[in-house]
């Protein structure tokens, strides 16, 4: 009994997955607009960081997925957007529109 136990924890551990947070990438890069571009194998996630008055924005930091870790992303994205809004009330969106082109999110 206590080998089958053993056994178990033993599959559990190796199902673990140890990921490393670094500390130049934990503390996070600010960013107020994504560009989202895809082909029929990827999809790219572009993260900039536009300031008013200046007409010039570079790219921060680029994401590289499949389409189907796209779509788990999207997924876990609702999923805890829905958590955050149960908790912290509705995130409302501005009526005016991103003004940015099609395939970018502004985030204000």
């Amino acid at each position: 009994m206590e080998e089958q136990s053993q056994n178990q924890n033993k599959n559990l551990n190796q199902n673990q997955l140890n990921i490393e947070l670094k500390e130049d990438i934990a503390q996070g890069i600010y960013s107020n607009l994504a560009i989202i571009s895809h082909s029929s194998s990827e999809f790219v996630l572009d993260f900039v960081r536009i300031m008013p008055g200046i007409p010039k924005a570079e790219v921060k930091s680029r994401i590289i997925l499949t389409p189907e870790h796209a779509k788990r992303l999207l997924l876990a994205l609702g999923d805890n957007m829905g958590k955050y809004e149960t908790m912290h009330g509705l995130v409302k969106l501005d009526e005016r529109g991103t003004g940015f082109p099609m395939g970018a999110i502004g985030f204000n």
